[in-house]
């Protein structure tokens, strides 16, 4: 039986993001502050077949590497993904995202009474892992817990 040609075609070098959270794509494209004028190609498919998850979402973003922090972001939206660095075709480098034990200026805390939330002198917010299945957050300034579908991320 002939083998179906490529949905996806791949990329010479930079990332795929494989195993996003089904119809998280647009968030990690958000994360990465693309599309961006210096990234010219990304494909993005979402709600594919997957026998691990069901279904999920692929980004692939040509030239592009991701930074420690918006690993640790992708993390929280999307636990089961893997990060994939190609080079010439080829997958050189292949890791799951890992949640962090601490986060540090990353989510906005829910609670709008919280020392984070406050005008003025910025304080940046603290929040440790409670739970990794399903994600859990505790607040450290004002021991809030925010589950991960309340999650709201902070850009830079």
């Amino acid at each position: 039986m002939k083998r179906p040609d490529l949905k996806i075609k791949p990329i010479k070098n930079g990332t795929v993001i494989d195993h996003i959270t089904v119809n998280k794509s647009l968030y990690v494209l958000n994360i990465l502050g693309l599309p961006s004028p210096e990234v010219k190609d990304i494909t993005v498919a979402m709600n594919v077949s997957s026998k691990e998850m069901g279904r999920k979402d692929i980004l692939k973003i040509e030239n592009r590497e991701l930074h420690p922090r918006e690993v640790d972001q992708i993390a929280l939206i999307a636990p089961k993904a893997t990060i994939n660095i190609i080079k010439d075709y080829e997958i050189v480098e292949k890791n799951k995202v890992q949640l962090s034990s601490e986060f540090v200026g990353i989510i906005k805390c829910t609670n709008p009474k919280c020392i984070s939330n406050h005008e003025g002198e910025p304080i940046n917010s603290k929040f440790s892992v409670v739970s990794t299945s399903p994600t859990e957050l505790r607040c450290k300034y004002c021991d809030r817990i925010i589950k991960s579908k309340d999650i709201d991320l902070q850009f830079s």
